[in-house]
């Protein structure tokens, strides 16, 4: 699971921004939001919200580059434009069934060198006090190279090849691991954990892994089909046929003209569209294309139930931008109350909204699990809604978060005057 990233000099973040999923757990407010992982505990969900243009979709950004950084996929950071240094930083720690891990990063962006990295293991004593032991450093600027083995032949072939290897990749992809069981554990916690993070972005969100598993016919299939079912959307079934009228016929049935006239443009034009064909819901016991008959929202619910379900049986981390993208305010909620539930112990769901409805900590979250996207002149910020106290702000659990935000008193309040704009129209007209 996710405890908790640091950016600094990433993107739209020219200064050190921390998102983090620890819970303050003298609050005893919604427990059942929180899983307890390692003597550390853990939020299930948290949302972003924010104006327009602020860095939402930056941080998820963030998100996706740390893990294509980690498997190795040729992604890389990128500074913030109007930063004249052009190193970027990054920290992210994350847990797993047995430990508490931190791995950290320097990028060189002119040279593409990763001038540092250095990966711990926490742990913690019986009193929670913190405890971080140095696996493996490598910090070509400093001349600082830790390798932390009993092997000592292997800890002195390791530290000698941190000396003299290239930087223009994390350490783990540079040197035969196979060769050194310090490094084999290291790339397997690292890209075991990234592989568990799922980025959708519901503006172009994939057909893909719903279809395929759809294809397969099993009880997760059926889970895809109920979720489906129950998100109300009044369909009675909804399924992959592959028999049936070969894609020209479909496509005659969807438009007797030979085109597809679709409001979403990218499914006509997905690698998965002929796939796209065999899509079929069901309405009071007629069974029609999904891909002409659905509304928009049906089909990015359709593309998401693949995701929740896939995270929520497997323990993955889904990272939605914009989850309130052509859905219902209340089938919003009643996706994040599935992760928050007691039920769920090993899923997370961290999201970016516009929906002020979900600024509600007398029913769906804890004050640490709604966070605050602003921008300034100068900086942009990411901060959240426990940094608000009851004696200082005024801000309770069983406060009207919504007027108060209306209100002002959490910033990230876009202040748009467009008067101007219609004097202007108008003088012209």
């Amino acid at each position: 699971m996710l405890i908790s990233l640091k950016v600094n000099n990433c993107f739209i973040y020219n200064t050190e921004t921390e998102f983090t999923m620890r819970s303050d757990m003298r609050n005893k407010h919604f427990p059942s939001n929180v899983v307890s992982v390692n003597s550390t505990n853990v939020l299930k969900s948290a949302i972003i919200m924010g104006p327009n243009n602020v860095g939402k979709t930056n941080f998820v950004k963030c998100i996706d580059a740390v893990r294509g950084i980690m498997l190795n996929e040729g992604k890389r950071m990128v500074p913030n434009i109007f930063n004249a240094d052009k190193n970027c930083e990054f920290a992210i720690s994350f847990c797993d069934n047995s430990f508490e891990y931190s791995f950290e990063l320097k990028y060189d962006f002119p040279k593409n060198d990763y001038i540092f990295e250095k990966f711990s293991k926490i742990t913690y004593d019986v009193h929670k006090n913190k405890k971080e032991t140095i696996i493996l450093l490598r910090d070509t600027k400093n001349k600082e190279y830790i390798c932390n083995t009993e092997d000592e032949e292997e800890k002195n072939a390791v530290i000698s090849a941190m000396k003299v290897t290239a930087k223009n990749n994390l350490l783990i992809y540079l040197l035969d691991t196979s060769q050194f069981s310090v490094l084999s554990d290291i790339k397997d916690i690292i890209t075991s954990f990234a592989k568990k993070i799922d980025i959708v972005d519901m503006n172009n969100i994939p057909m893909k892994k719903t279809i395929e598993m759809l294809k397969i016919s099993d009880d997760k299939t059926q889970k895809i089909v109920n979720f489906i079912i129950n998100a109300d959307l009044y369909l009675e079934n909804y399924q992959y046929l592959k028999a049936g009228n070969a894609d020209n016929d479909i496509i005659k049935v969807l438009d007797p003209n030979g085109e597809l006239n679709l409001q979403e443009k990218v499914l006509k034009c997905s690698e998965t569209f002929m796939d796209q064909l065999h899509l079929f819901s069901t309405y009071k016991g007629l069974t029609v294309p999904s891909l002409t008959f659905d509304s928009t929202g049906t089909k990015k619910i359709a593309c998401l139930a693949s995701y929740v379900i896939d995270a929520l049986e497997n323990g993955r981390i889904l990272v939605v931008d914009e989850l309130d993208n052509s859905l219902h305010f209340k089938l919003v909620r009643a996706i994040i109350a599935m992760f928050n539930n007691e039920l769920n112990t090993k899923a997370q769901l961290i999201c970016t909204v516009h929906d002020i409805t979900l600024l509600d900590c007398q029913k769906l979250f804890r004050k640490e699990q709604i966070w605050f996207a602003h921008k300034d002149m100068e900086n942009a910020y990411l901060y959240s809604l426990s940094e608000f106290t009851a004696e200082k702000d005024g801000v309770r659990d069983t406060s009207d978060l919504v007027e108060k935000y209306k209100r002002g008193v959490f910033g990230a309040l876009p202040e748009p005057d467009l008067f101007e704009s219609l004097l202007e129209v108008q003088n012209n007209g």
